[in-house]
């Protein structure tokens, strides 16, 4: 039998702790080399049983590690956690079996924090590790090969949940309200409402940061927003998450009722933004949520506000059900200091916004008081006109008469992009597509649809690139656009610079363009 802790010995003997930030390849390989020489391990002859493979996994994964984390790995509990959860393909069983044992471990634990050990990384590097060796001994044992994938974000929502949260500050009180419900019941539903632009999706990805737990964020303007989308969405992270079996196709309700036997005592929050953005026919619950949930089943929603014939959410009376409005008077003061809190995080951030204000005499106290007034409490203005500021774009412009809230921010910015202008009716037209296409669209399907050059749609979207989300399609190696935020998307909806008549025939004509796209598409 391999012992463990002379793999570790020796990887430390060959292999200490590098200082520099970047190690070569090269450097790695030749160091495991010496590793196996040593130990008189053969790189191409690997016997199939666990512990070789676990201690050839040790030398692949160890080489360059801090001790503390090879330490983790010597310890026989860990390989037995580790080789159970490898067998029944449930990753996280892992992190939750190993996260029990470095809680009875204080010593070992305060090694890995001291050394600012990404533990879920590491323990995601090693099981990779493992299946690579794994793969080498081609035994059947080891196969089907798990999907030892800890990332605990979707993908999709990934880059949304860090931008949110990459200058988040404050919303304590919305917090303290969320976990006081979630401690005060057994299950049950919780909603923040807000407007347009007052940092509902920023609290959910904060909140989905801080807690890990599954999320879905509705995404009108990418399409992203539908019910069968949501189901599949959430239904991969559970059983992901909690190794279900045999639930492939099963609806929510019994995927819930699945998840609650593997709780344990433990909570489940799931995370839903933007339930107003949700397409779905009939008058069932939005995303088919259930009226009722098991205990330790919570659901944080947020939504913009409703009334009885949009809320959609009908649930039975024995489901315990939370609000925070945002929109109420009792929380305009805290969020006012919230977006002060923001402005002074910003400017800290952003030495040429600092110089705007410095060469304009300004105080940063005076500034910030302004500009929190004329937000109106709106995240997203601040996101549009901090920027703006920054770059330049308001130099001909004092601190009084920047714009006053976000529909005049808006209004503003098309103005001064000449938009109204019936020469710019190309660069109009672009934006509209966006508009009604509804979901995201290259910038080559735009110019084949307007008869136009394709430099020349690329140029009007990164003049707009600040409302214009761009996503790479690494498969297609194309460039997808979609509008940032619904709310400007319904100010283009809402925009009246046209009069009736020459605007119906302006959406004729583009509905058409678009109309005849596709059926050329077709008939290739």
């Amino acid at each position: 039998m391999i012992e463990f802790a002379a793999i570790t010995s020796v990887i430390s003997k060959y292999a200490p702790q590098a200082s520099q930030l970047i190690i070569k390849q090269a450097q790695k390989n030749e160091a495991v080399i010496k590793v196996l020489q040593e130990l008189k391990l053969n790189p191409t002859q690997i016997l199939d049983d666990v512990d070789t493979v676990y201690g050839y996994t040790l030398v692949r994964y160890g080489v360059f590690k801090p001790e503390a984390i090879l330490n983790l790995f010597r310890e026989k509990v860990i390989k037995g956690y580790f080789w159970d959860a490898y067998s029944n393909n449930a990753p996280f069983e892992f992190v939750e079996n190993t996260k029990k044992f470095l809680n009875q471990n204080n010593v070992l634990k305060t090694e890995i924090i001291n050394a600012k050990i990404n533990f879920l990384a590491e323990l995601e590097e090693f099981g990779e590790a493992f299946i690579a060796v794994a793969k080498q001994t081609k035994a059947s044992k080891y196969q089907p090969y798990p999907d030892w994938n800890l990332d605990v974000y979707p993908k999709e929502f990934k880059a949304l949940i860090f931008e949110k949260t990459r200058l988040f500050c404050g919303r304590d009180f919305v917090f303290k309200a969320i976990n006081n419900f979630f401690t005060s019941n057994p299950k049950g539903y919780f909603t923040v409402i807000g407007d347009a632009g007052m940092g509902k999706s920023a609290i959910a990805s904060k909140y989905v940061l801080a807690t890990k737990f599954p999320c879905y964020f509705n995404v009108f303007a990418e399409g992203r927003n539908k019910p069968e989308k949501f189901l599949a969405g959430i239904r991969q992270q559970l059983i992901k998450r909690y190794s279900l079996q045999n639930v492939d196709n099963a609806d929510l309700r019994t995927l819930l009722e699945k998840t609650s036997e593997k709780l344990q005592g433990q909570k489940l929050v799931i995370v839903v933004d933007a339930l107003d953005e949700v397409e779905q026919e009939g008058n069932s619950n939005l995303l088919d949520l259930p009226q009722n949930v098991p205990n330790g089943i919570y659901f944080l929603l947020t939504r913009r506000p409703y009334n009885q014939e949009t809320k959609r959410l009908t649930l039975s009376p024995d489901t315990p059900v939370g609000e925070l409005d945002l929109t109420k008077s009792d929380y305009t003061a805290l969020s006012q200091e919230d977006v002060k809190e923001y402005l002074y995080l910003f400017l800290n951030n952003d030495a040429k916004l600092r110089n705007w204000i410095n060469e304009r005499n300004i105080s940063e106290d005076s500034f910030v008081e302004q500009i929190a007034v004329k937000s109106e409490e709106n995240f997203i203005y601040l996101r549009y006109l901090l920027p703006g500021i920054a770059e330049g774009k308001y130099n001909d412009l004092t601190l009084t008469g920047l714009p006053q809230g976000l529909q005049a921010y808006y209004t503003s910015h098309w103005t001064r992009m000449g938009m109204d202008k019936e020469t710019n009716e190309k660069k109009v037209k672009i934006l509209y597509i966006l508009v009604e296409r509804g979901e995201p669209i290259s910038s080559g399907m735009i110019a084949d649809i307007l008869d136009e050059d394709e430099f020349d749609v690329k140029d009007v979207l990164d003049d707009w690139i600040e409302y214009v989300t761009p996503k790479e399609n690494k498969d297609e190696k194309k460039t997808y656009y979609s509008i940032y935020h619904r709310s400007f998307l319904e100010f283009l909806k809402g925009q009246d610079t046209l009069d009736k008549d020459k605007r119906k025939k302006f959406f004729k004509e583009l509905n058409k363009s678009m109309a005849d796209y596709m059926e050329n598409q077709m008939n290739l």
